[in-house]
């Protein structure tokens, strides 16, 4: 019977010292999104809509995601998605589940609380695999990609419903940025039409 016990107590403590790990990494990689100044990347977005390329621009909730389509704009409450075929700008207010569907590194503000982490380690990153402890999550699971050196990530993919969508980073750089790049300037778009669905 102890042996059992010791074993499991064992068992137990290495579960706990892989999750700090895995929490560590994470921890990391977020202090180098959470860069003061803000940062931006290139990445590619692949999923069910097919494949998406384009630059992110992000400084601690705000956020500026650009593609060939789309411009989108986070200022940390109010979104503005300006669409390029038909020059139409739709503000809206953005929840939690619609805000990682589009800023890959949403996950800084999810992992903390109401995850269950583990890791995997290969030659020059680590992949920690978040899965939610609540079955209602609106991101059952979560994969982030790290960089052993940097603690740039450099692919986050996520489940949301039955959808698998899959960010692949590169680029990444430390930058100042102005908060008015986090928000739609009509000046910029004056033939553009606003739709306000707030």
């Amino acid at each position: 019977m102890k042996k059992i016990v010791l074993m499991m107590s064992l068992m137990l403590a290495c579960t706990v010292m892989y999750g700090q790990t895995a929490k560590s990494i994470l921890d990391k990689t977020a202090a180098v999104v959470s860069n003061k100044g803000g940062i931006k990347a290139n990445f590619i977005m692949s999923g069910g809509m097919g494949n998406v390329s384009g630059t992110i621009a992000v400084k601690g909730r705000k956020f500026q995601a650009t593609t060939p389509q789309a411009t989108i704009w986070f200022n940390g409450k109010t979104m503005w998605t300006y669409l390029k075929k038909n020059e139409e700008v739709s503000v809206t207010t953005p929840n939690e589940s619609q805000l990682q569907k589009i800023n890959p590194y949403n996950f800084i503000n999810l992992y903390k609380q109401g995850y269950d982490m583990t890791m995997n380690k290969a030659d020059k990153t680590y992949t920690v695999h978040l899965t939610a402890q609540k079955s209602g999550s609106k991101i059952q699971e979560l994969f982030i990609t790290v960089d052993k050196k940097s603690y740039h990530p450099t692919q986050v993919k996520m489940l949301q419903g039955k959808k698998w969508t899959t960010f692949d980073i590169s680029n990444l750089t430390a930058q100042t940025l102005s908060d008015d790049a986090f928000s739609f300037n009509s000046k910029d778009f004056p033939s553009a039409e606003v739709i306000d669905l707030r």
